[in-house]
C-alpha cells in the first residue's frame, strides 16, 4: 500500500535562515531543450512549491533571477522565502572593489532584492588565487548588508578548506556540488573539509536528469544521440555509460531501489535515491531541477520524509556500488567540480 500520508518537511539552518532540504532547482529556465512554459505558469508552480512548503529556490541561469524577481516581488511580506544566486567567474577577472560590487548589484537588480539572501561563487582558475581576494571582498559586501549568506559552487575540498581556513568559521554556509548513487565523489575528502568547517553540501545530479526513477527500471540503453534526450539526461548517461559502468549495472541498481521502495510503503526510485544522499550529516538539502510549468513532481518529492534507510538497504546499495567504478570516479574525473574544469 503506498504511503500518502503527508509527512513533515525537515529543515536545517543555513546562515541565519532555516530552509527545507529539498529545493526547487530553477537552471532548466535556461533554456527550452527541458521544454517551455510561459512567465505566468512559471510562477504558478512557482507558488504551488511554496504552498507545499518548498520555499528555497536556486541558481541563475537564463531568466532566472528575473523571474524569481517578478514572483518574490508579487508574494505577501510575511510569505517567508529564500532565493539563491550565482557569480560565476569563467574567464581572468579583476579581483577589485568595483568589479566584486558590481557583480552583486547586477544580481540584486535582476531579482530586485536589496540584499542577496545566498550568493554562491564560482571561481573557474585555481592556479590563480584572485578567488581569495574576491571571496574577502564578498566578506565586506556582507558585513555592509548587500549579502546575507555566501556559498560556493563547485570547488574541490582543498579549496573549500583553504578558503574556510583563511576567512574563518562562519563565512562560507555551503558548497552546491553534484553527489549521488552515481557520483559519489563527496565521500572522498569533501565530507571531511565540511564537518571541519561547518559547512553543508547543496547537491544536484542527485537524481542523475531523472534517470534514477521508475521509468527507467526494466527499459533498454537509451541512445545518447537520439535527440530525445534532455541536456542534463545527455550528461548523466554519458557519466553512467563512461564512468561508473554499465546500463546492465545500472538496471541492477534501479531494481535494488526498486525493492527498497517497495519496503518502505511503495515509496519511488526517486524517493530512495534522494534519501540516500539527505541520509549523510553533511549535506544540507538536495536540488531537485523543476521544469515549471512543464513537469514537477512536487507529491512525489514529499515522501522523501519521514524515514530513512536501514543497515539492510544501505548494505544492498552498497552490493551493487561495490560492483562499479564509483569509488574510482574522483581519480577518474577529479574532485567536485573537476569536470567543469
Amino acid at each position: 500500500m503506498p504511503r500518502t500520508r503527508p509527512q513533515p518537511k525537515e529543515t536545517f539552518p543555513l546562515g541565519p535562515f532555516t530552509v527545507p532540504r529539498v529545493w526547487v532547482g530553477l537552471w532548466q529556465l535556461s533554456s527550452n531543450a527541458w521544454g517551455s512554459a510561459s512567465a505566468a505558469k512559471i510562477r504558478q508552480a512557482m507558488a504551488r512549491h511554496i504552498e507545499m512548503g518548498y520555499n528555497a529556490f536556486a541558481d541563475h541561469y537564463g531568466s532566472a533571477e528575473i523571474l524569481y524577481g517578478q514572483f518574490k516581488e508579487s508574494l505577501p511580506s510575511q510569505v517567508e522565502v529564500l532565493g539563491a544566486t550565482k557569480w560565476c567567474v569563467f574567464r581572468q577577472t579583476e579581483s577589485s572593489r568595483s568589479v566584486v560590487e558590481n557583480a552583486v548589484r547586477e544580481r540584486m537588480t535582476r531579482m530586485r532584492a536589496t540584499t542577496i539572501d545566498l550568493l554562491q561563487f564560482h571561481w573557474q582558475d585555481y592556479s590563480d588565487k584572485g578567488y581569495l581576494t574576491a571571496l574577502q571582498i564578498l566578506q565586506d559586501l556582507q558585513n555592509e548588508g548587500l549579502i546575507t549568506a555566501v556559498g560556493l559552487c563547485n570547488f574541490d575540498a582543498i579549496r573549500t578548506d583553504e578558503i574556510c581556513t583563511q576567512l574563518g568559521p562562519g563565512f562560507i554556509v555551503s558548497n552546491q556540488v553534484q553527489f549521488s548513487l552515481i557520483d559519489t565523489r563527496p565521500l572522498h575528502g569533501m565530507a571531511d573539509v565540511c564537518e571541519r568547517h561547518n559547512v553543508k553540501l547543496l547537491t544536484y545530479g542527485t537524481l542523475c536528469g531523472g534517470f534514477l526513477a521508475d521509468q527507467w527500471l526494466n527499459q533498454p540503453e537509451p541512445d545518447l544521440y537520439s535527440g530525445v534526450l534532455t541536456p542534463s539526461q545527455r550528461k548523466y548517461l554519458d557519466m553512467i555509460l563512461k564512468a561508473w559502468g554499465n546500463w546492465t549495472l545500472f538496471q541492477s541498481l534501479l531494481a535494488v531501489l526498486r525493492d527498497i521502495g517497495d519496503r518502505h510503503g511503495g515509496l519511488s526510485i526517486a524517493n530512495i535515491a534522494t534519501r540516500w544522499v539527505l541520509d549523510h550529516s553533511f549535506v544540507g538539502a538536495v536540488i531537485i531541477g523543476a521544469r515549471l510549468g512543464v513537469s514537477e513532481h512536487i507529491d512525489d518529492n514529499d515522501r522523501v520524509f519521514g524515514f530513512r534507510l536501514t543497515d539492510e538497504d544501505n548494505r544492498v546499495i552498497e552490493a551493487v556500488q561495490a560492483r562499479s567504478n564509483g569509488r574510482r570516479m574522483i581519480t577518474l574525473i577529479g574532485d567536485c567540480g573537476a569536470e567543469y574544469r
